[in-house]
């Protein structure tokens, strides 16, 4: 097996884990559990889409900045902002202040509040089934997938912005679509209800 780090408390991690507390915190209790709550995948698909050309460490060192400055990411409160809140958060230097970033997090509200089903239904439809097995090396991951790339046609469709295949899978491995702990890694396997899912 390849791709793991052994910590100091003698427990095995995927690889990229290694060298920050921050990012061993979030492997082991948040990376690939799965998360259906609307709200709460709404923050996941915002923080994915902010941390677009930044290193992930630097999107949760800043995460309970930008849960105070969008209200807790509460779908209805962010849908209703407007420019003077779009001011707001380009003034605050606990975020990341980019107008382009911040101006797609609001219309993404808009437009989650506008999907039929919601956003949960949205994105767990385009999950793949789980794997028999998990992947043997961090290089076995892949970085799109064509459920990620559908997952992203599906997005942009119903209108929002910053989701390309990439992102998409990062949000996928986030919010336990998939699971891509490698093997030997102590985190346990989530489980979630099996079987073929239908991409549409």
């Amino acid at each position: 097996m390849t791709g793991l780090s052994v910590g100091a408390d003698g427990l095995a991690r995927c690889g990229w884990s290694a060298g920050s507390a921050d990012y061993r915190r979030y492997h082991d209790q948040e990376w690939g559990r799965p998360v259906r709550d609307d709200d709460a995948l709404y923050e996941r698909l915002t923080l994915e889409a902010f941390q677009s050309g930044l290193s992930w460490l630097t999107i949760l060192r800043k995460r309970e900045a930008f849960r105070a400055a969008f209200e807790g990411f509460r779908i209805e409160k962010v849908a209703g902002y407007g420019p003077a809140d779009v001011e707001r958060l380009l003034a605050d230097a606990g975020i990341v202040r980019n107008r382009a970033k911040i101006e797609a997090a609001v219309s993404n509200a808009r437009a989650v509040l506008d999907l039929p089903t919601g956003l949960s239904e949205l994105l767990w439809r385009h999950a793949p089934p789980p794997r028999s097995a998990r992947l043997a090396s961090m290089d076995q991951v892949p970085a799109v997938t064509a459920e990620s790339t559908a997952l992203a046609r599906a997005l942009k469709r119903h209108g929002l912005r910053f989701v390309g295949p990439t992102t998409a899978y990062a949000l996928m491995q986030a919010t336990g679509m998939v699971d891509d702990h490698v093997a030997g890694c102590h985190v346990p396997p989530s489980t979630r209800p099996g079987g073929p899912v239908v991409v549409r």
